[in-house]
């Protein structure tokens, strides 16, 4: 029999609707019998008691709401009833105990990836153009389109002959329909690429390096260093114009600052000191072309797993997120951690009523209190702007059931798993320690990733309820739906299906080690996650202004 209601944890107090429950209708929990006041949709929740005014709303342990006014037993959790509330949180000297799971499976278990020479292994083997200024990116478009077409990465020609095709008609005089759509074809990047051991040439479009605060390009340089440092990047092709406030020197300083024994290809354009656009174009693809026929002698090699760097993010979350595909991300996470590898959790604004059980689980007091610190002054300066972490929740989200950003952000919690804290990272800094990490960054879909990727997640495993393109352009982003309609109506972007976990077909923790099992085969180059099919390259650097 399928189950159509969850109750996540003991202490909770709502029930959630697996499936769609109608009202009047006589729900059975445990013994109890609930008989609900108002229709039910799957993902939302219904209260177990009656509630007053002001009534603690429990879910996954944890305070994640206050009732409003009175609301009867079986009655539906809205915007109307139910207002943002979370627990303060502190530093308390706390032992935490961790049980790692079972990883024999895995032990032994090896990833084909390209070594580099500080010790890193890439799962991919990327050529970076970086931008130091906004004026740069229209030059970057001209050399992304003589290239990606010239070299095989493309991914757009099926468009080109469609845009032809509607052309071809028109001038015929010929129905403009839509017929020929289905008769699209797939683009395929890998079988007409020239440089087979590139994975790809990619660019760093960006609005910033001048205007703006003198912040904002200290913080922009310090992202584009780390970016060129990326172990997925292997060479690189900066473009500058001359006179912005991100100098040449500045981006080369925290390069060094980041990488003193920075060793890759590095080419340097300077469009006000060359002679025409022309020549700093030609320039600029003669060099990097150069540079491409050096990084194809790099080839895959085994690694092993602790070699991994996953960044776990969530975006267009529904109420199944943190039931299905969050949990199963987080028992990767743990399988990775215990196999002595690095896991990336982000997006602080979505960890707003989980604070004190990370707190809790941070094996060092300065790390624990830098968290503190940056949660902290992260949502003043949030409402000194008249927002704050509880405005985080989307129209979308709170259609699909996560009503309170407490809801959503113990949720989102889930996919750090249940490992120790080894870390607490601010926005760019590199993850050293291998374990579990947080990393400051927005919740907002791309500026987290752009931040993972900065800290120096190899793979993205980002889960989705809703449905999101998101990618980055350096590291590989994988796709987790939580549920079955989701991965039916939008195949095309989805990866991996945790489906199977709300219809009971498969636990957990099976879930989870058959995400690992894909990592490990898109960390190889065996498998190729739809976001990097479509050449979904979204970077947004953050600029440290109130994003939620």
């Amino acid at each position: 029999m399928v189950t159509r209601i969850l109750k996540i944890h003991p202490n909770d107090n709502v029930l959630v609707a697996l499936q769609n429950l109608a009202k009047g209708e006589t729900i059975i929990h445990d013994g109890n019998e609930y008989i609900l006041q108002d229709d039910i949709q799957a993902k939302h929740k219904f209260f177990m008691q009656d509630m007053n005014a002001g009534d603690p709303i429990m879910m996954y342990g944890v305070l994640v709401g206050k009732a409003q006014h009175f609301i009867p037993k079986g009655g539906l959790m809205d915007t109307e009833n139910t207002k943002h509330a979370s627990d303060p949180y502190e530093f308390r000297p706390y032992h935490y105990e961790w049980h790692a799971p079972d990883v024999s499976k895995f032990e032994g278990r090896t990833f084909n990836g390209y070594i580099r020479n500080d010790g890193r292994v890439g799962t991919a083997n990327y050529w970076l153009f970086i931008p130091t200024v906004f004026c740069e990116n229209r030059n970057l478009d001209v050399i992304r389109e003589a290239l990606h077409n010239e070299l095989g990465y493309a991914v757009t020609d099926k468009y080109k002959s469609y845009a032809h095709h509607l052309v071809e008609a028109y001038k015929n005089g010929e129905s403009l329909t839509d017929a020929n759509t289905s008769s699209l074809g797939q683009a395929n990047p890998v079988a007409n690429r020239v440089f087979k051991n590139v994975d790809g040439i990619k660019f760093l479009n960006h609005q910033g390096g001048c205007g703006g605060t003198r912040q904002d390009a200290a913080v922009l340089s310090k992202l584009l260093a780390a970016y060129a440092d990326h172990p997925n990047v292997a060479g690189v092709t900066v473009l500058s114009l001359g006179c912005q406030n991100l100098q040449v020197q500045d981006f080369m300083n925290d390069l060094k600052h980041r990488s003193p024994n920075f060793d890759k290809p590095l080419f340097i354009f300077e469009q006000q000191q060359s002679q025409s656009e022309e020549q700093l174009v030609k320039e600029a693809i003669r060099k990097t072309f150069i540079g491409l026929t050096e990084i194809n002698k790099i080839e895959r090699q085994p690694a092993p797993l602790s070699k991994l760097v996953l960044g776990v993010k969530c975006g267009g979350s529904d109420g199944f997120s943190g039931i299905s595909a969050n949990p199963a991300v987080g028992y990767t996470s743990d399988l990775l951690v215990a196999l002595g590898g690095t896991v990336l959790l982000a997006e602080f604004p979505e960890l707003c009523g989980a604070e004190q059980q990370l707190i809790d689980r941070t094996k060092d007091e300065t790390a624990a209190r830098k968290f503190i610190q940056l949660m902290t002054a992260y949502n003043q300066a949030a409402e000194n702007v008249g927002s704050g972490f509880f405005m985080n929740p989307s129209p979308g989200n709170i259609k699909d059931g996560l009503i309170t950003d407490a809801i959503k952000s113990t949720g989102a919690a889930k996919k750090g798993g249940t490992s120790p804290v080894e870390d607490v990272l601010d926005y760019t800094e590199p993850a050293t320690k291998p374990g579990l990490n947080l990393v400051c960054t927005p919740g907002n879909d791309v500026e987290a990733t752009t931040g993972k990727a900065a800290s120096g997640a190899t793979l993205i495993l980002f889960t989705t309820g809703l449905g999101t393109p998101t990618g980055n352009p350096v590291c590989p982003t994988i796709k987790v739906a939580t549920n079955n309609a989701l991965t039916k109506r939008m195949g095309d972007i989805i990866d991996i299906n945790c489906g199977p976990v709300i219809e009971g077909e498969k636990t957990i923790e099976q879930m989870g080690e058959d995400i690992l099992e894909y990592c490990i085969r898109a960390a190889s180059g065996e498998v190729i996650p739809k976001a990097v099919l479509l050449n979904q390259d979204d970077f947004i650097p953050w600029k440290r202004g109130v994003s939620l």
